[in-house]
């Protein structure tokens, strides 16, 4: 049970406090399944018990949880949004639960409707929030529950098979992803996106803005009801068809779920749902995030667990994702939000500011998950660096299958905004590249949609600055735009190429989509045209987005073609800092780099274990936007020697590194 503190010694003082921490786990689980009596996986089936239902006779029947109230009444379109004694919701135990059922004809598909709720102090309007459908009035903007009785979809095309291969992830956001001005559907991404994802040879997506959020601009992370997706982007089928397209191209889907924090809305969303905010969320400043403008759940409370569970098991049964990126873990594991704290040693991770509340919740998650899908794949979006997140439950750990390598993408930020190329170490970025966990699995990334928000600038961006809307076209390029295309490619390769376990991109990032993303807002006209992605540049053969694009697809491709490339260690081979140049390898591909910014080094030595290699990538490649200064077809022998007074043998291989380039080699 104690291995996590086994395989990193330095957790052998605390390691009382991880055994604390899984007993405390231990305990929740007990409390919310009576003590074992009701499996866990049946426990997350509030979704059928609670919202809108057909009863197995057809009629309709709505149940909410709401031990705060005192009157509730259904209403809508149906009773000129009246409340009336006849449409009033019955509470059928003490725990608080109401329950009214109507008649098969009651309710029809389309109709929309809220609850009406009375409390000691007041009263008001509530979506359900075990609402399954929430749509906004195109006139009144106003967001209502809406009835929706369709057929089920059915499933064409299974979940692809969790393969060796390097977990590969384009993340995407399906409102921006229209070439047009305007917030694209499910379906024009299914027709229009997905293919090329799969043509770049990417092996999962990973969706934002999944579940519904009344504020478009806030890129789905303040959501409002968390069982319905977003029907700004279309009906719930239509995601389905998503999801069901994506697995027959090959594609597993990930959701990014929000269950760090709500939106405080009222009317819309879960605050004082019941007329209380403690239904759902901590009481005072402890229930508000100082930084997000958000509501912060009390893990704490039963109801809470069933609810945020529940919308676990929902999304894998009813959509069939293959599992969740859960945002802002650091949020929830600390009672400062991990606001302000260095996180310099161990003890900062064993100090009691963490919530025993919230890590019970994350670990019961990946059990649930895990238990429902073996397959399913969950990652910690976590900055803290907090020990065991992608370590098993049973080692002492929170479950994870992986964590976001967040330091990557800060590190080639800084160093771009704060370094000239002279300053680059090779030292330094191996180090930056690999410093993780060893038994901890991590999804590296040198940008996510995180880099590109207005009040930040993606790396095309910082490397080109304005020079990319006038030379990014092949007969048109400056030095600058020189420099910004070789190193795009170079900091993209070695963060790939360095991952121990996957690798993520933003959508249109490949390619260096130029600018930011700034969503429609009052203090940008509600313009549209930072919120979509042109992909036109993309297609472009005489512009260098193109070759970016190309070159991404060329390096997705040579990673898939290595499926142990993942298992297999990472070797440093050669790190000279006057040189500028680095190289490691991972079974038989080695990658070379020189970050030299003006110096071309011709048989250049480098020690490697004795083979024949070939150049299988070369970012100075025409196609790749470069100057074709390297002839990929010359093989590379090594020459071996002993020298005097040694036993082994030393292997070198001469190259011609030209500055700001790099290569991958295999040998035979």
């Amino acid at each position: 049970m104690m291995r996590l503190a086994e395989k990193d010694p330095w957790l052998k003082p605390y390691e009382e406090r991880i055994r604390k921490r899984i007993e405390f786990t231990r305990s929740r689980e007990r409390s919310i399944t009576q003590g074992g009596h009701i499996p866990l996986v049946e426990f997350a089936d509030g979704y059928l018990f609670y919202g809108l239902h057909r009863d197995e006779r057809g009629s309709w029947v709505l149940r909410e949880f709401l031990p705060g109230a005192t009157e509730v009444y259904l209403i809508g379109s149906f009773n000129d949004w009246q409340v009336i004694p006849v449409w009033q919701l019955k509470r059928i135990d003490d725990y608080g639960n109401w329950e009214i059922k109507l008649s098969s004809d009651a309710l029809h598909h389309g109709d929309h409707y809220r609850l009406f709720v009375k409390w000691p102090q007041g009263s008001g309007e509530r979506i359900p929030a075990w609402a399954r459908r929430v749509v906004q009035d195109e006139q009144t903007t106003i967001f209502s529950a809406q009835v929706w009785d369709v057929e089920p979809y059915v499933f064409r095309h299974p979940s692809p098979e969790r393969a060796e291969e390097p977990l590969l992830i384009y993340e995407c956001h399906v409102g921006m992803s229209s070439q047009e001005g305007k917030v694209s559907s499910w379906c024009e991404f299914k027709d229009q996106v997905l293919p090329r994802i799969a043509s770049l040879g990417y092996n999962a997506i990973q969706i934002m803005a999944v579940q519904e959020h009344p504020y478009y601009g806030s890129f789905g992370y303040h959501v409002s009801s968390f069982f319905a997706p977003s029907s700004r982007f279309g009906t719930p089928e239509e995601l389905k068809a998503l999801i069901d397209e994506a697995h027959a191209l090959g594609l597993k889907v990930i959701m990014d779920l929000v269950h760090s924090h709500a939106v405080k809305n009222e009317v819309e969303g879960l605050g004082k749902y019941d007329g209380t905010r403690t239904l759902f969320f901590h009481e005072g400043c402890r229930g508000e995030h100082p930084q997000w403008d958000s509501l912060c759940f009390d893990y704490g409370r039963n109801n809470v667990l069933h609810f945020l569970l529940s919308n676990c098991k929902y999304w894998l049964e009813e959509f069939h994702f293959d599992g969740f990126r859960f945002d802002g873990v650091s949020s929830m594991l600390y009672y400062s939000h991990g606001l302000g704290e260095a996180f310099t040693c161990y003890a900062d991770y064993f100090n009691g500011h963490q919530d025993a509340d919230a890590m019970a919740y994350l670990a019961l998650a990946n059990k649930l998950i895990h238990s429902l899908r073996p397959d399913a794949i969950t990652i910690a979006e976590e900055v803290s660096g907090m020990p065991g997140l992608a370590t098993p439950i049973e080692d002492g750990g929170f479950g994870f299958d992986y964590r976001l390598a967040m330091n990557i993408p800060d590190f080639w930020t800084k160093i771009i905004k704060e370094k000239s190329d002279e300053e680059w170490s090779p030292g330094e970025i191996w180090y930056q590249l690999t410093n993780r966990r060893e038994d901890e699995r991590t999804i590296s990334y040198a940008e996510s949609h995180d880099q590109a928000l207005v009040g930040d600038q993606t790396l095309i961006f910082r490397l080109a600055d304005s020079d990319m809307y006038w030379h990014m076209a092949r007969a048109q390029r400056n030095l600058n735009v020189d420099r910004a295309i070789a190193l795009h490619k170079m900091i993209r390769l070695a963060t790939a190429a360095t991952m121990n376990g996957g690798y993520l991109n933003f959508m249109g990032n490949e390619f260096g989509h130029p600018e930011w993303i700034d969503f429609p807002r009052e203090g940008n006209d509600w313009s549209y045209h930072y919120a979509r992605r042109q992909w036109d540049l993309a297609d472009n053969k005489d512009l260098l987005y193109h070759d970016l694009e190309q070159f991404d697809r060329a390096m997705i491709r040579l990673l898939r073609s290595e499926p142990s490339i993942k298992r297999e260690p990472l070797v440093q081979y050669w790190s000279e800092e006057m040189d500028k140049v680095l190289c490691f390898g991972r079974g038989d591909l080695f990658f070379v780099f020189n970050f030299n910014p003006s110096h071309s080094h011709v048989d250049y030595e480098i020690t490697l274990p004795r083979g024949a290699y070939r150049v299988v990538l070369n970012t100075d490649s025409p196609e790749f936007g470069g100057f074709g200064n390297i002839d990929s077809s010359v093989a590379h022998n090594t020459m071996c020697l002993t020298l005097e007074g040694e036993q082994e043998e030393r292997c070198v291989a001469r190259l011609y590194l030209p500055a700001r380039t790099a290569l991958v080699l295999r040998r035979s």
